[in-house]
């Protein structure tokens, strides 16, 4: 079996006061609160959900 790639991203700001889509953004990435760490599979639709919202989030080693 594969071990297929992770990315690790955290949310460092909050999504109140930005637009709708961006929050549910978030929460369609799996982000519930702040600081909150989210492992999920690097795939370029994921990417681009973090691209969206990369001024909320940060992407951890």
């Amino acid at each position: 079996m594969s071990k297929k790639n992770m990315i690790r991203v955290r949310q460092v700001k909050s999504g109140i006061g930005y637009a709708k889509d961006q929050k549910a953004t978030l929460r369609g990435l799996g982000f519930r609160r702040m600081n909150q760490v989210v492992e999920l599979e690097d795939t370029p639709a994921i990417r681009g959900m973090v691209n969206k919202v990369c001024h909320l989030v940060r992407i951890e080693a």
